[in-house]
């Protein structure tokens, strides 16, 4: 269950950095930060999708790993990119709150998951 909700917030969550990307190069002209946020805010999905296809519990683990590593990064780019005015405070609320939703429910995950292989 938990699964599925994951990859759908972190789908959703994808879709609105891919919009923030476009926001941010069209209108505001930022181009670096930008970027780096738009690859690690999507990567946080795909390498959900990678874990629902692991071979193993520990492939599992570490593939929702590497999403969790890309969301903290991700969280990093928004607070860089509300520090230098790029967003504003709303925009980043925002969106640092569904990042950090979907952060939670992947150590959640992963948490559960090393519990039930100890």
């Amino acid at each position: 269950m938990s699964d599925s909700i994951v990859k759908t917030k972190s789908f959703q969550f994808a879709l609105r950095i891919v919009n923030l990307y476009k926001l941010l190069t069209s209108e505001r002209k930022e181009f670096v930060m930008s970027k780096q946020l738009l690859r690690s805010g999507t990567s946080v999905g795909a390498n959900v999708r990678e874990a629902g296809n692991a071979q193993s519990s520990a492939d599992f683990i570490h593939k929702l790993s590497i999403s969790q590593k890309e969301c903290d990064e991700t969280l990093y780019w928004l607070e860089l990119l509300k520090e230098t005015y790029y967003i504003t405070e709303i925009e980043f609320s925002s969106m640092y709150r569904d990042a950090t939703e979907v952060l939670k429910i992947i150590r959640s995950i992963i948490i559960t998951t090393k519990k039930k292989n100890s």
